[in-house]
């Protein structure tokens, strides 16, 4: 009760300019430093104003992320980012510079302090001159404590700058960007929920060595080498259906508690996409932004899409808020339902034709008489440039198929 209170007054506030409210005039970018020690997560923001309402934006490579609820008031800055339920809290020094927190409110323990300064232009120091040029395909392989995974890192190289992203199997790590400075190159991304830090050095073969970190806590190591024919697994072969099954059959509350079933006559005779979606993915919102419009452009040629929502609570009123949120800031105006907790173990036994529930997102496609007939694992977004646009095209064709049927 105590935080709902909290929030309708963070709301209040954010509608309303007080007159105690001075007019700051911010730098034109910050660069702000998660502390991580013995590291730091560095990304540029941005506090702008329209007409008398603040807003944020987060820079990575060449996506630009907006924040429109954000209060700025006497020394305080609260910048509630977008779908994800987090925010950044910060205190406006004398000096100008900011000092605050990064939280994700659904989890009691995650705050990670941050610095903020003015932007000079570079995310990382460039203390010597590059050695050499890192763009193209790299065959990545990721190693946990217990396990290793492979990737592919593709990077574009102008200078001491570079961009790109690694893409695994179930997804990639989005919008990286960087400097490489003598025999060592750092990317750093942050999206309103991640947080990633890659840390590499050439060696002397031409390889990279290096390591990744996810937040406060998680670590991984990395090594790669240049490989233009290196592919990751069949996104569609990584789920299938159980011995025995043919089609889905579910029944969960849609965001305003009405039982919603696949069975339902509204989804009868059609081609149905069933997306497994979390509001706290990143990779969900990626593939979210494109299929809301692309619903919106192919609703009345025979398709419907369900997104089943594996939440981070399992509350209803929490999660169906969530989604809410996700639905108006994403522009997605298909069927969302509430199916469980974001746990995959749990994820599993919610579609138990599935057989195991591997990534979120995962996009199931049903033709006319509700057979499951493909299903794509993970997601590899717009970070991931051509290789995008190559499953855009691929999407296009399935549906295209399955609606001539």
């Amino acid at each position: 009760m105590k935080k709902n209170l909290l929030t309708i007054l963070s709301i209040i506030i954010m509608g309303c300019e007080s007159s105690k409210t001075a007019s700051y005039e911010f730098p034109e970018k910050y660069l702000i430093n998660l502390d991580i020690t013995p590291d730091n997560i560095p990304f540029e923001l941005a506090l702008k104003k329209s007409g008398e309402k603040w807003y944020a934006e987060v820079y990575n490579a060449e996506e630009v992320l907006r924040f429109d609820e954000v209060m700025v008031k006497e020394d305080s800055v609260l910048i509630s980012l977008g779908v994800f339920d987090a925010d950044l809290k910060a205190k406006i020094q004398n000096n100008g510079q900011l000092q605050g927190v990064f939280v994700k409110n659904y989890l009691e323990d995650y705050k990670v302090p941050f610095t903020a300064e003015p932007s000079q232009g570079l995310r990382f120091p460039v203390n010597s001159p590059v050695k050499m040029d890192l763009s193209g395909r790299w065959k990545t392989t990721f190693t946990t404590e217990n396990d290793s995974y492979d990737a592919i890192g593709v990077f574009e190289q102008e200078g001491n700058r570079i961009t790109g992203t690694f893409m695994t199997k179930l997804g990639d790590y989005r919008f990286l960007e960087g400097n490489v400075s003598g025999d060592e190159f750092y990317m750093s991304a942050f999206d309103g929920s991640h947080a990633f830090l890659f840390k590499g050095k050439i060696e002397k073969d031409g390889s990279l060595s290096g390591s990744f970190r996810s937040g406060p806590k998680y670590k991984e190591t990395f090594t790669a080498e240049r490989n233009e024919s290196f592919e990751l697994p069949d996104a569609y072969s990584l789920n299938y259906l159980k011995e025995g099954y043919e089609k889905l059959d579910f029944s969960f509350p849609d965001i305003n508690g009405n039982k919603v079933s696949l069975s339902d006559e509204r989804f009868q005779d059609k081609v149905i996409l069933v997306q497994l979606f979390g509001t706290w993915c990143p990779n969900c919102m990626d593939e979210t932004k494109f299929l809301g419009p692309w619903y919106e452009k192919n609703k009345n040629s025979g398709i419907e899409i369900i997104g089943l929502a594996f939440e981070s609570n399992p509350d209803f009123e929490y999660a169906s808020s969530r989604v809410k949120k996700s639905m108006e800031k994403l522009d997605a105006n298909y069927t969302f339902l509430i199916a469980g907790e974001s746990n995959k173990e749990k994820a599993s036994q919610a579609l138990p034709a599935l057989n195991q529930v591997i990534a979120f997102p995962t996009l199931i496609y049903l033709d006319k008489k509700g057979k499951v007939r493909h299903i794509h694992t993970g997601f590899n977004g717009p970070g991931t440039g051509i290789y995008f646009e190559k499953w855009v095209g691929e999407h296009n064709i399935l549906v295209k198929e399955l609606l001539s049927e």
